[in-house]
């Protein structure tokens, strides 16, 4: 098996150079709809040839390096052969495309890198902001090369949750803007990114994610001292038969037990697919 520094290098370099493809077509404050291609994948999914086009670089540079891992990927058809595979990749060529399209930067590029259903290195890089954030298992979490830790906020109603936008426009957030201080966000991998260097204190969705939002910053949470799991309280292995995840929770670690309390009673959204 290759060492983690070694696969965290080419990680990082397909992570910067699906970023540069993504920054081809990406104009901060504009709304590129129409120059950007963009199709449905399903209600409130959408498809760009950024996310393609990323998805295609990342391919080539990974499975290079390691043609035998196995490969998940939200734009590449999905073959079970992978749940054979000791180690695989899980990648978001484009998380947060809708902001993408809007011109918005908050989106990020997500590789993780797994092993026996845990991630052991993990990227992130969101391009119009040059944030690159790595975690490897056992070492710690950084941001652009300095170590990062999570907050020590430890009273609900005196932290900063990260919201999603497209949840927030759809009202799911409403019961919650009066318990503590919410901060509208695009892209749950780039929302786990914010949350690992302790810009805000928590996050969660209830509404389901996949796999590929979730792997790479399921690590970076965890190695700056945080803690990610379902609404149940269990830790989210990957991998699995159906990429499908029904909730993700996760704080600075200091919130978790408060947090899993108040959510206990909570619905899960429905699946929009």
């Amino acid at each position: 098996m290759e060492n983690l520094d070694t696969s965290m290098d080419i990680m990082v370099q397909a992570a910067r150079a699906a970023g540069i493809r993504i920054m081809n077509h990406f104009r901060h404050g504009i709304d590129i709809s129409r120059e950007a291609q963009v199709k449905q994948k399903g209600p409130d999914n959408p498809l760009t040839k950024a996310d393609l086009e990323a998805n295609e670089t990342i391919q080539h540079i990974l499975q290079h390096f390691a043609p035998d891992y196995g490969w998940l990927s939200e734009e590449t058809t999905d073959h079970h052969d992978r749940l054979k595979q000791q180690r695989l990749w899980i990648v978001d060529p484009l998380d947060g495309t809708k902001e993408f399209v809007q011109g918005i930067p908050e989106f990020a590029v997500s590789i993780a890198l797994v092993e026996e259903g845990l991630p052991i290195a993990a990227c992130l890089y969101n391009p119009p902001l040059n944030e690159l954030f790595t975690a490897i298992a056992g070492k710690g979490s950084r941001k652009n090369g300095q170590p990062i830790q999570t907050s020590r906020t430890t009273q609900l109603h005196r932290a900063v949750c990260l919201s999603s936008r497209s949840e927030t426009q759809r009202g799911e957030w409403d019961p919650y803007k009066d318990e503590f201080t919410l901060m509208t966000t695009g892209s749950i991998a780039y929302k786990l990114a914010v949350l690992a260097s302790g810009r805000a204190d928590f996050t969660f969705t209830l509404t389901p994610k996949n796999e590929w939002d979730i792997a790479a910053g399921e690590l970076l949470v965890r190695e700056a001292h945080g803690q990610v799991t379902d609404k149940d309280g269990s830790r989210i292995t990957f991998n699995q038969p159906s990429p499908r995840l029904r909730s993700v929770l996760a704080t600075n670690g200091q919130l978790h037990p408060a947090l899993l309390r108040r959510l206990a009673a909570v619905p899960l959204n429905q699946d929009l697919r």
